[in-house]
C-alpha cells in the first residue's frame, strides 16, 4: 500500500489550502483515514480522522477550520484547511488505518509541507 500526499505550500495567515492523499495498492478501501502533522521541534499530532462510516474527528486546535472528506471510488482523502494560522505550519502526513475505525496501526504517506506566513 502506498499513500501519496500533495497540495502543501506557502499560504498567508487566514488563507486556505487543500491537501489530498491518494492511495495505491490499497485493498483496504473502507478503512479509516487520517491526517497528522508535525511542526518543527514538536511531536507528530493527529489532526483529523474519517472512519469507514464517514464519521469525523478533529483536534481542538483545528475544529471548525479544517474539514476531512474521502472519495471511496478512488481512495482519496481530502483535507480542506481554512483560516490558517502560523501555528498550523507543519509537515502534514496522511495515514490509512488498518481498521474501519482509527487505529495507530496502518500505513503512512510521505509528508507535504504547509507553511503559513506573511
Amino acid at each position: 500500500v502506498q499513500l501519496q500526499a500533495c497540495g502543501g505550500g506557502l499560504v498567508q495567515p487566514e488563507g486556505s489550502l487543500t491537501l489530498s492523499c491518494t492511495t495505491s495498492g490499497n485493498i483496504f478501501t473502507r478503512n479509516a483515514m487520517a491526517w497528522h502533522r508535525q511542526a518543527p521541534g514538536k511531536q507528530r499530532e493527529k489532526v483529523a480522522v474519517i472512519t469507514s462510516g464517514g464519521s469525523t474527528w478533529y483536534a481542538d486546535s483545528v475544529q471548525g477550520r479544517f474539514s476531512i472528506t474521502r472519495h471511496i471510488d478512488d481512495n482519496t482523502a481530502i483535507l480542506e484547511m481554512h483560516k490558517l494560522k502560523p501555528e498550523d505550519t507543519a509537515v502534514y502526513y496522511c495515514f490509512l488505518s488498518s481498521t474501519g475505525y482509527y487505529s495507530d496501526v496502518g500505513f503512512w504517506g510521505q509528508g507535504t509541507l504547509v507553511t503559513v506566513s506573511s
